[in-house]
């Protein structure tokens, strides 16, 4: 038995495919029909694309540029607070430590 792979699309592919809906008109089944993706995934693609012209995070993976910048920070910054917090409970165990 063979095991069915996903298959991966870049961010450019998936910018792409929803400009072609969203900027050029045409409809969704012709335009899975001419990159080879099916019509769940594009339609999908185009829900997170929308939210994101809003400014909101969206279901998915983030499509353009600037919301995969925005997830990237917010996911340094998190990690930032977290070692925060264990840098103030150091401190303060060690403090104890002294007196």
């Amino acid at each position: 038995m063979s095991q069915d792979r996903r298959r991966v699309f870049t961010t450019d592919f998936k910018l792409e495919a929803v400009r072609m809906v969203r900027d050029r008109g045409y409809s969704v089944s012709e335009v899975c029909e001419s990159v080879g993706v099916g019509e769940t995934a594009l339609r999908r693609w185009l829900v997170q694309y929308d939210a994101e012209q809003l400014g909101q995070r969206g279901p998915g993976r983030p499509i353009s540029p600037e919301q995969q910048r925005i997830r990237q920070l917010e996911a340094e910054l998190h990690q930032a607070k977290l070692d925060n917090e264990l840098l103030k409970k150091a401190s303060a165990f060690f403090a104890r430590e002294l007196k």
